[in-house]
């Protein structure tokens, strides 16, 4: 019985001071020096700024996480107390996230997830409606930075694809020119050449 008790207390206090690993692999990402030009620490270290959400969900999100959605990984983050400080760009705070201070990831906890429910049904609270509009916004972005990363490949790939079609015609033109040559001539220039 003794033995059980300690295993509990045991348990019990190994949970207390783990850290998530969702918290682990962020703060990795955010502390990774390679990475500074998608995301990293403020200048006092005090929040983290996704700086290319597009890329950061296209090539980073996916090294460590089992999805590239820039939508979930918000969410993720406001499940664990985190929050957005600017409207105008994706800059998130904790008071334990701090650049150097990995050791106070561990006191970061999971929200508990509470459903409230009136009388004549659900209703979704003032939390819940910012949320979604955050989820909704963060989509709408990452999907902007999409299209217009794709407008700009588009217009590169139709500008190849000029050149190309432009040489293929120059170089069927040589080749008519000289298949109706006479032999002699082209002798002639292969001598020169």
């Amino acid at each position: 019985m003794e033995e059980e008790t300690e295993k509990g207390l045991l348990l019990e206090c190994v949970r207390k001071f783990s850290t998530a690993p969702f918290l682990l692999k962020t703060y990795m990402l955010v502390e990774d020096p390679t990475t500074n030009d998608v995301v990293s620490w403020n200048d006092d270290g005090t929040t983290f700024v996704v700086l290319q959400p597009a890329e950061f969900a296209r090539n980073l999100l996916p090294t460590l996480f089992n999805h590239c959605n820039f939508s979930s990984f918000v969410r993720q983050l406001n499940t664990y107390g985190f929050r957005k400080v600017r409207r105008s760009r994706w800059e998130f705070c904790n008071e334990r996230f701090r650049k150097g201070e990995k050791e106070l990831l561990w006191e970061i906890r999971r929200k508990k997830s509470c459903l409230r429910k009136k009388q004549h049904g659900a209703q979704e609270s003032d939390e819940d409606q910012r949320s979604l509009t955050s989820s909704f916004s963060s989509n709408y972005a990452v999907l902007m930075d999409e299209n217009k990363r794709l407008k700009k490949e588009n217009k590169v790939l139709q500008s190849e694809l000029t050149t190309i079609k432009t040489k293929c015609r120059d170089l069927l033109d040589l080749v008519t020119k000289y298949s109706s040559a006479k032999p002699e001539r082209l002798e002639q220039v292969q001598e020169q050449t």
